[in-house]
């Protein structure tokens, strides 16, 4: 029997990926939770927009991470990560997309981690499968 043949799990695979997503997207949340949204409703106004929609915030960092973590409504979760990370790069790291952090690294991976892996999970999640 070939040894890489047992590491194929793609079930498994792609539920390590989702509970991975939503826990460190809790962080966040919890983050948001324990001191408010303040900062985020600065931003938004500052944008012209409604303060209300700061509140989305919960939905991107709170409630898709649980839906996520315990597998309900996983692709509609995942893509509303995927949202809240966009308005996140729009309101807050627009001008980060050509530049490169303290470590090295490109200023942006966490928000592109974040946004790439709820894609796959969106995109590779099938129930049952």
């Amino acid at each position: 029997m070939n040894f890489w043949s047992h590491l194929h799990h793609p079930r498994a695979a792609m539920v390590l990926l989702r509970i991975t997503l939503a826990l460190l997207l809790l962080f966040h949340g919890w983050a948001k939770i324990t001191h408010g949204i303040g900062g985020i409703e600065k931003m938004v106004t500052g944008h012209g927009l409604p303060s209300w929609l700061a509140y989305g915030v919960y939905l991107g960092e709170v409630v898709a991470p649980v839906l996520l973590l315990i597998g309900l409504w996983v692709v509609p979760a995942a893509l509303i990560v995927v949202g809240n990370m966009i308005v996140a790069l729009l309101l807050v790291h627009t001008g980060q997309f050509l530049s490169i952090g303290n470590s090295g690294g490109w200023a942006l991976e966490l928000q592109a981690f974040f946004i790439v892996t709820a894609l796959v999970v969106a995109l590779g999640y099938s129930k049952g499968k």
